[in-house]
């Protein structure tokens, strides 16, 4: 598994965390490094410890080209590549002593204000542009989650529609009515009506990048948009939602207990209004334990947390399951998974690997068009459905630039 993962970028933070602090701790594929901006505009991402004396380089000081320890002063560029080592070089110049120091390093690209990473083989490929990252005139936002789950917990998640009307319909009701008194507001019964509805029938198929996933909800037919047009799961760790959610959930595998969960939400103004470029994409941490250690419960996101972590392993023993009718598509994922790890094996690329810059300047993906928007919400305050921005500024912020154009 872990050798297919390294065949892709990962978003490792967003570039906003860079801003305030340019050298950050960071864990990718279960390797503890270090992200960094020199002062040149540089990103790099190393072993997060000096090959010298094991110091950790999130405290290092940023220079014109490269990262310069604290401690002796050993300066290491973006490759991991030792390039200055200050007494070394004053008492024995023609050793060369920095010449055999390399520790690791690895690519890093921004895109639509996220930071990517690519731990794998040489040559890299195409860092992809799915369409949200590179889409014009939307606002961008995005909201982070570091899970104690197993990526695969939480991508799994998204190839499971029956748990909508149960976890986010039935459990959602008893919760908000155990915090209102047993009341509900008006809002609250509206949204309820959405996510309660009974699924009917559920369909998996494989498409160019991933999997569709397509329901009939009652009340709905297969000319419905569910199951017409159904969204994507692209291979092999990105949700994405459309209509009324543009959004993309990256499940960024740490290391194999912990997930870095990306809501990647995008407002689209519609075609007559331009917003003006967005300078800077805002980071919200969304807090999904409270400091007694139970689970946030009363929003979508945090109930998923919920059943990605509370499953008493960070990594479940799958071969205690009870699989059913409701779990074709995980079904599926996972032998999508197994050809695609034989690929890898065998030598080849898998899917959502891109080479060819023709085919990569925007990744279009098919979107359902009002599958979200029926709960009802407009305008600005419809950007808080990706709910991570609930907990930022982002909505205060976009009705701002709204009410200026």
């Amino acid at each position: 598994m872990g050798a297919l993962l390294r065949r892709y970028w990962h978003p490792v933070a967003a570039a906003v965390e860079l801003h305030d602090d340019p050298a950050k701790e960071v864990r990718l594929l279960g390797e503890d490094l270090v992200l960094y901006q020199d002062r040149s505009g540089g990103i790099g991402l190393i072993d997060r410890f000096c090959a010298h004396r094991r110091v950790n380089l999130a405290y290092g000081i940023p220079e014109e080209h490269g990262l310069r320890c604290m401690y002796h002063g050993w300066l290491y560029d973006k490759t991991g590549q030792c390039i200055e080592q200050p007494f070394e070089e004053t008492v024995r110049p023609e050793a060369r002593f920095k010449d055999k120091i390399k520790m690791k390093g690895y690519p890093v690209q921004e895109l639509g204000g996220l930071l990517f990473a690519y731990l794998g083989p040489q040559p890299a490929p195409l860092l992809p542009r799915w369409d949200l990252l590179v889409r014009e005139n939307v606002y961008r936002h995005i909201g982070s989650a570091v899970v104690k789950a197993n990526w695969l917990q939480t991508m799994e998640n998204s190839l499971d529609p029956i748990h909508l009307e149960h976890l986010h319909g039935t459990y959602m009701e008893y919760v908000l009515r155990q915090a209102g008194g047993g009341q509900l507001t008006q809002n609250q019964e509206g949204f309820l009506r959405f996510f309660k509805r009974q699924h009917l029938k559920v369909g998996f198929e494989i498409f160019e990048h991933g999997i569709i996933k397509r329901r009939v909800l009652e009340g709905e037919t297969e000319n419905d948009e569910g199951w017409r047009t159904g969204h994507p799961i692209l291979f092999p760790n990105i949700l994405r939602l459309g209509g009324g959610l543009l959004e993309f959930q990256f499940r960024v595998p740490l290391d194999d207990q912990h997930t870095r969960n990306f809501w990647y939400g995008c407002f689209d103004p519609g075609p007559d209004v331009v917003l003006p470029p967005q300078t800077v994409v805002s980071l919200t941490e969304v807090p999904h334990q409270r400091a007694d250690g139970r689970f946030v419960t009363d929003f979508v996101d945090a109930q998923d947390m919920l059943s990605w972590a509370a499953t008493g392993l960070p990594t479940v023993d799958r071969q205690e399951e009870s699989l059913g009718e409701s779990d074709v598509g995980i079904i599926l994922y996972r032998r999508l998974l197994k050809e695609q790890m034989g690929l890898v094996q065998d030598g080849a690329d898998p899917m959502n690997v891109f080479r060819d810059p023709a085919r990569n300047q925007y990744i279009s993906v098919v979107e359902e068009k009002d599958f979200y928007s029926r709960t009802g919400t407009k305008g600005a305050d419809a950007i808080k459905y990706p709910e991570a921005a609930w907990y930022g500024p982002v909505v205060e912020a976009l009705r701002k630039v709204l009410a200026e154009v």
